[in-house]
């Protein structure tokens, strides 16, 4: 039993020797076998994508500053002066409210100097609008148009079965506009008891 056991030993550390000695040389194999390197035109390839993929979105991002940039300085140029523009509108109001108060009467029965006064009243305020324009500044003009909350601010109603319903149809300020924007609204009375405005929608053919 002794011989056998010691014989079974011995085979089994023959076999672990052998084992050992197959593992170190696949190993020394794989130690020895060379890298592979990487191929240097695949490198230049991604390396030349990358950049232009950056150099793509750099050019985006300049772009949309630069459209920024134009808006900017375009609402900068067309907005700046939009406080002073009203201010001036409420200066053209009185005015025009202190020509309007004159009765035609007095107009008509005036001497030279004053109905002088009466025009050069007349051409200040014409000129001060004239001036407003070449700013930006028009005049809204709603009398006749459906009204519209975006220009138009309603101070009464005046019953017109003869227009449709929430029609402008008079005007007691009136309302400017600065570029695309809104200085003023309109101060209008609207039609009360037309008809009122009906959307048609084609019938598709069957």
């Amino acid at each position: 039993m002794t011989d056998d056991t010691n014989k079974h030993g011995a085979a089994e550390a023959n076999a672990a020797d052998a084992a050992a000695a197959t593992y170190a040389e696949a190993a020394a194999e794989q130690v020895d076998a060379p890298v592979a390197e990487p191929d240097p035109l695949e490198l230049a390839k991604a390396e030349a994508a990358d950049f232009r993929d950056r150099y793509l979105r750099l050019a985006a991002e300049m772009d949309n500053l630069r459209r920024r940039t134009e808006r900017d300085v375009k609402d900068a140029k067309s907005y700046s002066t939009a406080g002073f523009a009203r201010d001036m509108l409420a200066v053209s109001d009185n005015l025009r409210r202190a020509l309007e108060a004159i009765p035609a009467e007095a107009r008509a029965a005036g001497d030279a100097g004053f109905n002088a006064l009466v025009e050069g009243v007349e051409m200040t305020e014409r000129s001060m609008l004239s001036t407003l324009e070449r700013h930006g500044v028009k005049k809204l003009e709603p009398v006749g148009q459906k009204f519209d909350p975006n220009f138009h601010q309603a101070m009464f109603e005046v019953p017109n079965a003869e227009v449709p319903n929430n029609t402008v149809v008079q005007v007691v300020q009136a309302g400017y506009t600065i570029g695309e924007r809104v200085l003023r609204p309109a101060m209008v009375g609207v039609a009360k008891g037309g008809p009122k405005v009906v959307a048609t929608e084609e019938t598709p053919a069957a």
